[in-house]
């Protein structure tokens, strides 16, 4: 009897697990379910945590992108800074120069694509990581990163390097990710020198790591050191690792809390679904526990042939979840990889032990409860229990259910929950869980959609119109700048400019923008000013509080100015823009996350030296936005200005896999949810089968056995519907400002409020769902059963 595999005790574990088949896949689904997710939430909570440091480490990335003016500087003097004290690595000459792309629709892709030329990825700085396809070999080939590839930009498909009938096309052959974000496409060494010209001349492009690169004084110290090493003007600008550094931590760090949230919810259910079932499991076998005392087994024995029953079928699920997971899991951090801009990720091999130990020991503790309880039964007691089921309880609950204007066998299956109050209560919180979860899920896709529209506004325009006089609007937040140091093109009047968009047909309305460098008070360093001309509420920023601005005198800032400067709505700051300083009062706090840099958004008007860079022009319906840019175009370019129309190839996927996330996660509870319903009615189910063949032998119909089967559940739905609602409603107005705090800013209510009535009620009803779903089959097996075979059940 002590062995446990061939023993006594072995054969009572093999044969309930075997006995209770329904139970026993309910056990390793409802565990394989749960397993799966936290794979998933754990693979990409470990690829959202410093996802930059990881990629950057493993490239060997550069502290330090230098551009230089190979006209002042030769090959010789540049790989002669690689021998500066502190340098510890160096890459390159390569070079480099911009092109301003054109997608297969005609779209450009904002702002200008810095192309490095380059004989192979790998080197000792920046060793990028080619994810797809091959590198560049030829002329006509060209690689591009992921955040600029988009979902536009597959193997295969081609791009224009400017909108001229004679521009040259690219094929792109590779997707590569540089962790340091040195290029936005690279091609060979030949073909970006045959794409430069007078406006976009070739520089030399060098990548340095330091022994010393850990803030941004020191950064600036190796600055200095490249400076003098260098002939005078030879250094064109530079950009540090640091800024990209910030930029991929604060797109990675909001998905935590929402991974978090995922977690515990599929660990609560895990525990109520395999603790019912266990105990279940106990409450229908009393009879046999006794038998199994009054043979010999000792109450230890007993318990651990009750843990073993469970750990068995959940060792099964356990090892089956860990597969769908990490299948489940590719595929989300091959995307996320696109996302944070980081080289390959994979599921952490520690995910892969600590998920099912820690799985193991839940349903461990889950099954230990009920199972104690099995332990200290008194062996006369267990079997006469067990020969002679309880009877009365829940009667009031018949009572009260018979006096309801409803069919007999509805009546039947509302009383019926009141029978089995454990079982009851455990069933409704799998129900309440499920509900939670998808509550949450519809209102954090809603708000990431609203995020969505709310970010970037200058992307809602169809044309934009530059003029080259400003740095015009970032198009694609969080992508790598134009190449540092390279020269803007000759400057167009924005007057005569300004002009040809009022005269070209097809033109709706339009708004100036550019931005420039300003000193505020009390604030050191320059910060970004974003200038507006005209009516600029087309492109206006979500507002958290305060308004937009509508005149002179006005500034409407973000979360993060606020927080820095310890300022507040109605304040008012001094901004000073080429020694003119201008007094504006705060009007607005604006949801903007373009990065981590101070920004503030005013009007034009206060700052006389500044000209608009760009136009943003939207056109009349039925108007082809590349047809009025090719047009218009052709009148402004002779200006020294240019028309594009805007590209969607650069969208940000970081909301479709928030969305996938969600999706994948919460499908993964609501079928635990089902499962849990799934067990309790079957249990339910075989306990009154002796009384769901008297019914039938009085003319019950397998109609109304289902509906009877199904009432059993529908109260336990409409209540876990009611409980999870609100509950979910209260996951996402906490989960959602943890969110957006940790992308540093508040949320505008459109972000927020994005529950209404009707999809409240559509949401109560999805408790409502789950129960029902879930005992489908019970009822289906119950209604099919013959009725001298359930009268011969005891």
């Amino acid at each position: 009897m002590s062995g446990f595999g061939t023993g006594a005790l072995g054969r009572v574990v093999r044969s309930g697990v075997g006995r209770r088949r329904v139970q026993t896949v309910v056990i390793a689904v409802a565990v394989m379910m749960a397993v799966a997710s936290a794979v998933v939430a754990g693979s990409l909570m470990v690829a959202a945590d410093a996802p930059f440091d990881k990629a950057f480490a493993r490239q060997d990335g550069a502290h330090l992108t230098a551009d230089y003016d190979p006209a002042k500087a030769s090959t010789a003097q540049l790989e002669s800074t690689g021998r500066l004290d502190g340098v510890t690595a160096t890459a390159g000459p390569y070079p480099v120069t911009t092109i301003r792309a054109v997608d297969e629709g005609g779209g450009h892709l904002q702002p200008p694509l810095t192309l490095a030329g380059r004989s192979t990825p790998h080197a000792d700085v920046d060793d990028l990581d080619l994810s797809l396809g091959h590198w560049p070999t030829k002329p006509g080939e060209i690689v591009l990163t992921p955040q600029v590839a988009g979902p536009a930009f597959k193997l295969g498909t081609t791009l224009r390097t400017s909108d001229a009938a004679d521009a040259p096309t690219l094929t792109v052959v590779g997707i590569a990710t540089s962790a340091a974000r040195t290029a936005d496409a690279w091609a060979t060494p030949a073909q970006v020198t045959a794409l430069a010209s007078k406006d976009t001349p070739v520089t030399s492009q060098m990548l340095y790591r330091f022994d010393s690169a850990d803030t941004g004084g020191q950064i600036a110290a190796a600055r200095k050191k490249l400076t003098a090493a260098v002939p005078a003007g030879a250094l064109l600008g530079t950009q540090s690792y640091l800024d990209t550094k910030r930029a991929a931590d604060a797109g990675a760090a909001p998905t935590i809390p929402f991974l978090i949230a995922f977690g515990v919810l599929g660990i609560a259910m895990s525990l109520i679904i395999v603790g019912s079932v266990v105990s279940g499991a106990v409450g229908t076998s009393l009879r046999r526990i006794g038998i199994l005392k009054a043979i010999g087994f000792t109450p230890r024995q007993v318990v651990r042939a009750y843990v073993a029953q469970a750990l068995i079928p959940a060792g099964a699920g356990i090892a089956l979840g860990v597969v769908l997971g990490n299948l489940l899991a590719v595929p989300l951090l091959d995307d996320t990889e696109q996302v944070y801009g980081t080289a390959s990720l994979t599921v952490a091999w520690w995910v892969d032990v600590v998920v099912p130990a820690a799985a193991l020991l839940v349903v461990g503790i889950a099954a230990l409860v009920p199972a104690l309880r099995a332990g200290r039964l008194r062996t006369v007691e267990a079997i006469a229990v067990g020969r002679a089921p309880r009877t009365g309880r829940g009667q009031w609950a018949h009572r009260a259910a018979g006096r309801l204007p409803l069919p007999r066998a509805v009546t039947y299956g509302l009383a019926a929950p009141f029978a089995h109050p454990v079982r009851t209560a455990a069933m409704l919180l799998a129900v309440a869980f499920g509900t939670v979860a998808a509550t949450f899920a519809v209102g954090l896709t809603s708000s990431l959609h609203a995020v969505g529209e709310a970010q970037d506004p200058e992307n809602r325009a169809a044309v934009s119109v530059f003029t080259g006089t400003g740095t015009g609007p970032t198009v694609s937040r969080g992508g790598p700048a134009p190449a540092p140091g390279t020269p803007e093109p000759s400057a167009a009047d924005p007057a005569r400019v300004r002009a040809a968009i009022e005269a070209q047909d097809g033109t709706a309305s339009y708004y100036g923008k550019t931005q420039t460098d300003a000193i505020v008070g009390g604030v050191s360093g320059t910060v970004r000013a974003v200038l507006y001309e005209g009516d600029s509420r087309s492109g206006a920023y979500e507002m958290i509080s305060g308004h937009w601005i509508t005149g002179a005198g006005q500034v409407v800032v973000p979360s993060g100015f606020l927080e820095k400067t310890g300022t507040e709505i109605g304040d008012t700051i001094r901004v000073t823009h080429q020694e003119r300083t201008r007094t504006l009062r705060i009007v607005g706090e604006a949801f903007d996350t373009s990065d981590d840099e101070l920004e503030i958004h005013a009007n034009l008007a206060d700052f006389p030296a500044a000209e608009p860079g760009v136009f943003l022009v939207e056109v009349k319906p039925g108007v082809s936005a590349t047809e009025y840019a090719r047009e218009l175009a052709a009148t402004v370019q002779p200006l020294g200005g240019d028309a594009s129309a805007n590209s969607a190839s650069q969208q940000d996927n970081f909301i479709l896999i928030l969305d996938a996330m969600a999706a994948l996660l919460t499908l993964m509870l609501v079928c635990v949810a089902g499962l849990g319903v799934l067990n309790s009615v079957v249990l339910d189910t075989r306990e009154r089968v002796h009384d769901l063949g008297v019914c039938k032998a009085l003319g019950m119909s397998p109609r109304q056995t289902v509906g009877l089967v199904l009432a059993s559940v529908a109260g336990i739905g409409v209540l876990g519907g009611l409980v999870g609602v609100p509950a979910g409603f209260a996951l996402h107005a906490y989960v959602l400002p943890v969110m957006g705090h940790a992308a540093g800013t508040d949320l505008p209510p459109s972000v927020l409020d994005v529950y209404d009535t009707p999809r409240l009620v559509l949401l109560g009803l999805a408790g409502l769902t789950i129960a029902l779903l879930g005992a489908l089959l019970p009822a289906g097996w119950a209604a099919r059963t013959r009725t001298a075979t359930a009268l011969r059940t005891e």
